[in-house]
């Protein structure tokens, strides 16, 4: 079992040589550059690493990338060993990252808030205070003067 330190390298390494490939070395059509690896994630026993991406584009190119990155496996991790130098390279999955689409939702829930903010301040715009501006009670000048006299005392 290798430490978290030597995986954690690992994963770095492996992430830079594969954007690096996809973006220099595969003249695969479907991966363009429009593939961002955003993470990699490598098993404590360094024998599977997990590669995060997202694609810009539409469905269909998601999907045409899914399938080039598929194809383009056993190129990336010959490239990997290469560069890693461990005594057994990683098997590659790659996954579509689910970030951008997270980030949208929220976006798009933000969205609804300011919108619904909006309309809350513009129903009340012309509104006044019920109870009056100022809601707590103040003591009457009299008052002040007798807790003035009682300490006095």
């Amino acid at each position: 079992m290798a430490d978290n330190a030597r995986a954690k390298r690992l994963a770095d390494l492996i992430r830079e040589v594969v954007a690096q490939k996809l973006q220099r070395g595969i003249k695969d059509p479907r991966l363009g550059s429009h593939v961002t690896i955003t993470d990699t994630r490598v098993t404590g026993d360094l024998r599977e690493a997990t590669v995060f991406y997202t694609v810009y584009g539409d469905e269909e190119e998601r999907n045409a990338a899914a399938a080039g990155l598929e194809s383009a496996k056993g190129i990336l991790r010959s490239e990997v060993g290469r560069a890693a130098g461990v005594k057994f390279t990683p098997t590659l999955t790659f996954v579509a990252d689910a970030l951008p689409d997270t980030a949208r939702t929220i976006e798009d829930l933000l969205d609804k808030a300011r919108q619904s903010d909006a309309k809350v301040r513009e129903a009340s715009a012309g509104a006044s205070y019920a109870g009056g501006a100022d809601p707590y009670r103040k003591p009457d000048a009299e008052d002040e003067a007798d807790e003035t006299d009682d300490t006095a005392e």
